[in-house]
Order: C-alpha cells, then sequence, then structure tokens
C-alpha cells in the first residue's frame, strides 16, 4: 500500500529542456517527504561581467546569456537604458522591436512545442518518433521555427545572438524588398499558425483537479496591446506596480540544491510565462489568435499547465499575424536610431520572454558604465512553482504508481514549463569561514 512504501526517485538528468538539472523525490507513508529541482549548471556570473561595461556595450552582451531568447535580454536592457537616459526612439523603432520579439516567440515557442513538449502527448521518446508518427506537424514546426529565425535575423542581423539591437534603436534597418519578401512569408503562415492551434488543441491534456486552487500568475500588462515590451506589472490578485516595484514584491532567496535564486511574489511562488500572460491579457490578442482560441473551447483562465502547449500555439499565431500588420506598408526610415545621452541614475525594465517576465536594473554612472547588474530571468521565478506543481501533480497522481511511472510524470510536469536553465544559473553568495 501507498502508505506503507518509501521510495526515492532520481531524476539525474531532465530530458527535453534547455540546459542541465536533476530532480530527486522521496516518498514516506505516501505522502512525498523531500522534492529538489536541482539546477546543478555553474554560476556564469553574467551580472558580475557587465560590471565596468558601457551601456552601449550591454546589448551585445546579454544577448551571450541565452541563445534561445536572446531579443529577451536585449529589449529588457535597452528599455532600461532608453528610460534613464530619457531616449524616446520614436514610433519606427517601437514597431520595429515588437517584430524582431514577434520571431522570438515564434521560434522559441515553435521549437518547445515540438521538439521538447509534444513527444510527451503523443508517447514519442523524442522529436525522431514524433516525426514518423506525424510528419505533417513536425514539418509544419520545423517551418515556423525558420520564419521565426528568419524575423530575428532580419533586424537583428542573424538569429543567434542577434547584433542589430542598440540603445536607441537599431544599428541599420533593413531594405524594404527582405521586409516585403517576409511579410509574404509571414502572411502565408497564418493559416499554418491556425492549424497548429487547433492541433495543439486536438491532443490528450491532463484535465486540472476540480479543487486545484486557481494559478497565481504575474505577467506584464498593457492598456492597448498584449504585452511584449511596455506596460506595467499585473497580477491575479489585482496587484499592479511599476517595473521599479518589482523588488518590492518579489523576493529571492538560495537554496542550497540550485544554482538558481527561488522566487517568491508576496511571499508565495508564482508563475510568469505563457499561461500568465494569457490569464492576464487574453482580451488583447490579435483578432485572428482570439479566434482561435475561441475555437479550441479552452476554458479561461487557464488552470492546467498541461494546456500551456495549446497556449504557446496560440502565442505563435499572434506573433505571426501581428509581425505581418507591423510590416506592412514598411518603409526605410531616414535613421532607424535616437542618439541617447548618458546620465547617472537606476535604469529599470522588464519585459516579456517567451518563458516570462524578464527584470532588469542597473546602476548607471553618469558616463554610462555600469556599476552594478541585477537580472532576474523568468526560469528562477518559476523555480518555487515548478516544484510546488510537482508535488501537488505525483500526489494527484498516486504515489503507489511505479517509479518509471512517476518519474516520467515528474519530467513531463517540468517539462510544461520550458525551463530555460542556463538563463536560470546565478550568482551565488559565498561564506568563507577561518581555518584554525
Amino acid at each position: 500500500m501507498a502508505d506503507e512504501r518509501e521510495l526515492h526517485i532520481e531524476v539525474p538528468a531532465l530530458t527535453r529542456v534547455e540546459g542541465e538539472g536533476a530532480l530527486e523525490i522521496g516518498v514516506a507513508a505516501g505522502r512525498i517527504r523531500a522534492l529538489r529541482l536541482r539546477i546543478y549548471e555553474p554560476p556564469r556570473l553574467f551580472e558580475r561581467l557587465l560590471e565596468g561595461r558601457t551601456f552601449e556595450e550591454v546589448p551585445d552582451l546579454v544577448a551571450r546569456i541565452c541563445g534561445i531568447c536572446p531579443v529577451a535580454y536585449q529589449m529588457s536592457a535597452v528599455h532600461a537604458f532608453e528610460a534613464l537616459f530619457g531616449c524616446d526612439p520614436g514610433p519606427w523603432v517601437r514597431r520595429m522591436r515588437r517584430v524582431l520579439y514577434c520571431g522570438e516567440w515564434i521560434q522559441s515557442h515553435s521549437l518547445h512545442i515540438h521538439l521538447l513538449a509534444a513527444p510527451d502527448f503523443l508517447g514519442c521518446d523524442s522529436v525522431v518518433e514524433l516525426s514518423r508518427r506525424a510528419p505533417e506537424a513536425v514539418r509544419r514546426g520545423l517551418a515556423l521555427q525558420a520564419l521565426g529565425n528568419d524575423l530575428i535575423a532580419l533586424f537583428g542581423g542573424r538569429s543567434v545572438h542577434p547584433v542589430g539591437v542598440r540603445v536607441g534603436g537599431f544599428h541599420a534597418a533593413p531594405g524594404a524588398d527582405a521586409v516585403a519578401a517576409l511579410r509574404a512569408r509571414l502572411a502565408d503562415a497564418v493559416p499554418e499558425a491556425e492549424a497548429l492551434v487547433a492541433w495543439t488543441a486536438s491532443l490528450d491534456r491532463p484535465a486540472a483537479p476540480a479543487d486545484a486552487p486557481p494559478l497565481r500568475c504575474l505577467a506584464l500588462r498593457h492598456p492597448e496591446e498584449y504585452p511584449m515590451n511596455d506596460g506595467g506589472l499585473a497580477s491575479t490578485e489585482g496587484h499592479a506596480f511599476a517595473f521599479d516595484g518589482f523588488e518590492r514584491h518579489v523576493a529571492e532567496r538560495q537554496v542550497p540544491h540550485s544554482t538558481a535564486l527561488h522566487a517568491l511574489l508576496d511571499g508565495a511562488p508564482y508563475l510568469t510565462g505563457p499561461v500568465a500572460r494569457l490569464n492576464l491579457n487574453h482580451e488583447r490578442l490579435h483578432p485572428v489568435a482570439r479566434a482561435a482560441l475561441a475555437r479550441t473551447g479552452l476554458a479561461l483562465p487557464v488552470r492546467s499547465l498541461h494546456d500551456a502547449i495549446v497556449v504557446r500555439a496560440v502565442e505563435v499565431l499572434h506573433a505571426v499575424a501581428e509581425a505581418a500588420d507591423l510590416l506592412d506598408g514598411y518603409e526605410v526610415p531616414e535613421r532607424p536610431f535616437a542618439e541617447p545621452a548618458p546620465r547617472a541614475g537606476v535604469a529599470v525594465w522588464a519585459t516579456e520572454a517567451p518563458r516570462g517576465v524578464l527584470w532588469h536594473r542597473y546602476e548607471v554612472a553618469g558616463d554610462g558604465t555600469v556599476r552594478a547588474a541585477r537580472i532576474v530571468p523568468p526560469t528562477s521565478q518559476n523555480q518555487a512553482h515548478i516544484e510546488q506543481d510537482l508535488r501537488a501533480s505525483l500526489e494527484a497522481l498516486g504515489l503507489d504508481r511505479d517509479p518509471d511511472t512517476l518519474r516520467a510524470a515528474a519530467e513531463r510536469v517540468v517539462r510544461n514549463y520550458d525551463p530555460c536553465i542556463s538563463c536560470a544559473t546565478h550568482f551565488l553568495r559565498v561564506t568563507v569561514r577561518g581555518v584554525p
């Protein structure tokens, strides 16, 4: 019987996630007595590496933090500096930055849906097996991912660690012919993205237990648009605050089993990412995406993280349709940037990375040199919520299941969050004690 059983489950290397992590679960007397999501990649010290650098260097440096969501790091950084410097790049830059961010959402979500998550829902070990069972779905996913990468390269110069972004705008504007060609591809991709939404909604997904509490969510909100670069922060508990209020509501703490800090929102675990964005902003989706969401029958607010695969597909469709709209009637500007004038102070901003809120804070000297930096990525914010979700999901499944079943279910729960483990590794506090 479950209440007589003691069990130790160890997943030494989580599969189909970005980065390296492990999972340890101890079961005794029918309850989970110990649960640790271990992020064991070495701290990368990227915040300290920014100290002494100029604001001009920061966008290219932070892009190297992540190969999957470099645009997010660049956007949080450039907006922070522009807010401090009082630099307004103008409406053209604002629109094209959303196009660039759309490219990142498209490629990141497409990669996660097809290469990492979908095999779970169809009983496949990998995308290789999935491609044999659902070849058209995989073909569509890879084509959408390539479209997103090409959209990033259009403004970023390249799709991985783009170099086209600067404080004040872009180093160069793409030509009208290149933009027209890519806009035509975006328009052609709208039906493909609609089909992706329908396909993900057709997958057999576990429902949330009837007594499951609502998800505690944090995301950006904007009065007129689905949030990417602008707005403020809001929670499903009704709180709303500016980006410089983040530290008053979100507290990070170090745990012994992880090189990523755990974050608590007003003292409790919380969720950020696509599900949080949708729950707080679904009425601001592009009309095409809003209609596709309605056809899925997905109840709002979303309560099960197993539905995240559908939400990501809806955001792919939103990004494809919005990017096509934003590039309609494109004209090459006289100059694709505004010249910033540095000044001393604290620069703070947040944007919506594919995986959720990405918050930056820089202490800046009068000449624009960074004195200190703090970056809070979405995966580290989600880590406490992942552990909470694992505990609830496995106990609901039944701890009397065989270890392989429990192990597979646990990995699936983690993959629902699409964790970017390499982004989450952080500088650890080190205490050095004297040796007699």
